[in-house]
């Protein structure tokens, strides 16, 4: 502090105008401006005198900082990138912010840094998704299991390889004597615990590959038998053929895609995904809970641990741990990304 006041008296001093003759009409004027130039380069100086010297303490902090968030929070996905591209976004931005891996902390003990997503939003799907840190990551597996909501898109008229609007059109045909009234009296169908065919375009594997990775390559892929899924609630929200907007609320291992192709094949007619947004996820909402791009920062984060953390069931609360071994060591960053279905083989990948 006292190296700030100095700098800014030296300014000042050096800033002090020579006496020269001023008529007395503007005395006032150019004493009042030669006094605030003085003033404004002092508070320049102070203020890169401060910011200098909370830039040579707060990288560390920060790293500090990051290494002890643990929790479950949720960030809002944008249409365009995979869940696992959006991980490595944010986990790089943290990093960034931290100034991690630094020459500092290459000659520590090694701490790694875990961040997972708990269910795989499609590229071109958008909402909440739901991100475990730390402890947190061992949460992720409920959150899969968890029941979804989402607000879906389907275009009549139309099936597509992929059974969205990003796949190639395989079939075409008429939609227009499918009524209101028709879409509303199948739902029920596709309502409770039903039997649904997951898309062949998936995370599902084979052979240890995911079905998707296979069909782009042009191999012949059949599909997965169909499995037992569970639907909490299904609603029609809006028809102006040949769109149609559904709410559904439903349980893990659940496949939008596959309910909107069925409910096409229903009416005698083929739908496809046209948009697709998830709205909740388990207690967290996009509206209340999910961060903005611009909100990826340690200490927003670290707030939304703290908020989100009364959303958890008790017997997922975490528990507060023993003191860790020692913040002050190196980061070796990993991301666990866990498939879409409850049981399938976790992803990791280290940096």
């Amino acid at each position: 502090m006292a190296a700030v006041e100095a700098a800014a008296v030296v300014v000042s001093s050096c800033l002090k105008p020579d006496p020269v003759p001023v008529p007395e009409s503007a005395g006032t004027a150019a004493a009042t401006a030669a006094t605030s130039s003085a003033m404004a380069a002092a508070a320049v100086v102070a203020a890169a005198a401060r910011t200098g010297s909370e830039a040579r303490v707060s990288k560390p902090a920060l790293a500090t900082k990051l290494l002890s968030l643990s929790g479950v929070f949720a960030v809002h996905k944008p249409k365009g990138p995979t869940s696992a591209e959006l991980l490595n976004r944010l986990k790089e931005k943290l990093l960034a912010e931290a100034g991690m891996p630094s020459p500092e902390w290459t000659k520590r003990k090694k701490q790694t840094l875990k961040i997972g997503h708990g269910g795989t939003l499609d590229s071109a799907a958008r909402g909440v998704l739901v991100v475990g840190i730390g402890r947190g990551t061992k949460m992720l597996t409920s959150m899969l299991s968890g029941s979804k909501r989402y607000v879906a898109i389907g275009e009549l008229g139309k099936a597509t390889d992929t059974l969205d609007s990003t796949g190639n059109v395989t079939e075409e045909k008429p939609y227009d004597k499918i009524t209101q009234e028709d879409i509303e009296s199948i739902l029920q169908k596709f309502t409770g615990n039903i039997m649904q065919v997951p898309p062949l375009y998936s995370a599902l594997k084979k052979d240890g590959q995911r079905l998707s990775t296979l069909m782009k390559r042009g191999e012949v892929v059949e599909a997965k038998p169909a499995r037992p899924v569970t639907v909490y609630s299904l609603s029609l929200q809006k028809f102006q053929p040949p769109f149609f907007t559904l709410d559904v609320e439903c349980g893990g291992g659940f496949y939008i895609r596959s309910l909107v192709s069925d409910i096409g094949k229903e009416l005698s007619s083929c739908a496809n995904v046209l948009e697709l947004t998830r709205t909740k996820q388990g207690p967290f909402t996009l509206e209340e809970h999910a961060l903005p791009e611009d909100k990826w920062t340690i200490d927003d984060i670290a707030q939304s641990l703290e908020r989100c953390s009364s959303l958890l069931p008790a017997e997922l609360a975490l528990k507060k741990s023993k003191p860790e071994e020692s913040n002050e060591q190196v980061l070796s960053c990993e991301y666990i990304t866990l498939n879409e279905t409850k049981g399938e083989d976790d992803v990791i990948k280290t940096l």
